[in-house]
């Protein structure tokens, strides 16, 4: 097949207060997978939007096919082949159509012009035929709704080879997915590759799965490419970390030891209205960082939203320093001073069109409020306390939080909380899609949260995390818990072993 290059000579980009990229050449050719990395606010997400035209302020040239060529919006990039799928799948998809109207969405509202009804029917026909190009089978007359994450995922990518696709860009594709899930996308990745020749473009944190399934990688630091490389037998996960951060990185975490004190959270046979969460009992103690472990699906999201009142509770109680609490609402959550940093924290943790300001003030309004008159100046002296505190990166309190990375939202959303000030802080995968060195700087903030004497809640797929951050920790499968592990006991294996939902003793081996 021939291939088409896709490329990039001198390409700037400044927002306000930000060099976001400064002079990038880069190039990929098509029949390829390739990642780009990099710490967060390094530029990968910008670069890759100047690719798929949503940023057209950019100064210097893309290239396609070695020619210059202007792509200052989705619409040009799109007819050139080149296709994105944003890191939250939900933002992108319309959950009250079904499969086939999502995955024929481009194609039938460029199509629709002058036409008074839609032929379903072969709505549905090409909607299956684009998800056999995946290898996929999914239930065309489904909702979205109704899709898992993985789903909602294949659905995107189909809709991005629906049409003409010569380069796909996927934006941390694996982040939500479990191991079997992951696999699948991979199988996907490699059929394109090899079927179709598309170029595919992770941009991803998951080293070893770069390692994996990449045949090269790019680095990109402070705006800058810093490195192109092959990917060989020989390349090291440390490797790439060090080019990440333009520093030797230590693999481990080195917790601090906080004083655990008395029993503060109790949790006795909680069972959720659902079945979500099934009979569950648990404790955290003061100064105790509590791990919830297993696969996606397990359950532990929906225990967190059940104990922040976002799921009601059929039986069980909670208890909280002595009080038994009635969680009805996120409200009732809130007043009893539990806290909960989500998973999907541009749906759920923060108001993205919103500012830093309003955003960490937004837990504790009423503080800030006298009648229905908001104190300005206090807000803006509260937010510029923990944009200094907690090392948030941004150009301005008043800058909106959809322009901050991955780990910069999540730091403004951990804030918000602390401006709360809360006993129990429950935090659902709270490292997903940020970097070695924000993950870093975030296990540093939920130990100071620890260390203060409040209860921490710690739920992730990522069984390093547990092991590094933890003092002990609960597996759960099917909405159960399946194990209580003391974090210095265990093993990555015996984590595993219980999150299948094992119920024999584990024996090392």
């Amino acid at each position: 097949m021939d291939k088409i290059t896709l490329g990039t000579k001198k390409v700037s980009i400044e927002f306000p207060g930000v060099k976001a990229l400064s002079d990038c050449d880069f190039e990929i050719s098509t029949g390829v997978i390739h990642a780009v990395m990099g710490a967060n606010g390094a530029g990968k997400s910008t670069l890759m939007k100047v690719l798929a035209g949503s940023n057209p302020t950019y100064t210097g040239e893309v290239l396609y096919n070695g020619e210059p060529v202007e792509i200052r919006n989705p619409k040009t990039a799109k007819e050139l082949g080149i296709q994105i799928v944003y890191q939250e799948v939900d933002m992108a998809l319309i959950p009250s159509l079904t499969v086939a109207e999502n995955v024929m969405f481009n194609d039938t509202v460029m199509n629709m012009k002058g036409k008074l009804f839609m032929n379903y029917a072969q709505v549905r026909k090409k909607a299956k035929e684009v998800l056999a190009r995946l290898n996929v089978d999914l239930d065309v007359t489904q909702l979205c709704s109704k899709l898992t994450l993985a789903q909602k995922q294949m659905v995107l990518i189909a809709r991005a080879i629906e049409n003409k696709c010569n380069f796909l860009i996927l934006d941390e594709p694996t982040a939500p997915l479990s191991d079997s899930e992951t696999d699948e996308l991979f199988s996907v990745v490699r059929h394109l590759r090899e079927t179709e020749n598309i170029a595919v473009i992770f941009i991803t944190h998951r080293i070893q799965e770069v390692l994996r399934i990449c045949d090269s990688y790019t680095v990109m630091r402070n705006g800058e490419i810093v490195d192109t490389t092959p990917i060989t037998p020989a390349t090291t996960s440390k490797e790439i970390v060090d080019k990440m951060l333009g520093r030797s990185f230590e693999e481990n975490f080195p917790k601090e030891a906080c004083d655990i004190g008395e029993t503060s959270l109790v949790v006795e046979h909680l069972t959720e209205r659902e079945g979500r969460v099934k009979d569950v009992s648990m404790y955290v103690r003061k100064g105790e960082i509590v791990g919830l472990a297993g696969l996606v699906g397990g359950g532990k999201t929906e225990l967190c939203k059940t104990l922040f009142g976002a799921y009601r509770a059929a039986s069980g109680k909670i208890t909280l320093n002595g009080k038994e609490l009635h969680l009805k609402t996120p409200t009732d959550a809130v007043k009893n001073r539990i806290a909960l940093v989500p998973e999907e924290r541009r749906k759920e943790g923060v108001l993205v069109n919103e500012t830093v300001n309003f955003n960490l003030a937004a837990a504790c309004l009423d503080r800030f409020c006298h009648l229905s008159f908001v104190n300005r100046g206090a807000t803006a002296k509260n937010a510029s306390h923990f944009v200094e505190d907690l090392g948030i990166k941004t150009p301005s309190i008043n800058q909106k939080v959809a322009l901050l990375s991955g780990g910069n939202q999540q730091k403004v959303v951990v804030g918000k909380w602390l401006a709360a000030d809360c006993d129990v802080y429950i935090f659902d995968e709270p490292t997903k899609g940020v970097d070695v060195g924000a993950k870093m700087e975030i296990f540093r903030l939920i130990n100071q949260i620890a260390k203060e004497g409040n209860c921490v809640i710690y739920a992730t797929c990522e069984n390093s995390e547990l092991l590094s951050i933890t003092d002990r920790m609960y597996v759960m499968f099917d909405g159960r818990i399946t194990a209580e592990l003391e974090t210095a006991k265990t093993s990555e294996d015996e984590i595993m072993h219980y999150s299948t939902g094992a119920t024999d003793a584990f024996v090392a081996g």
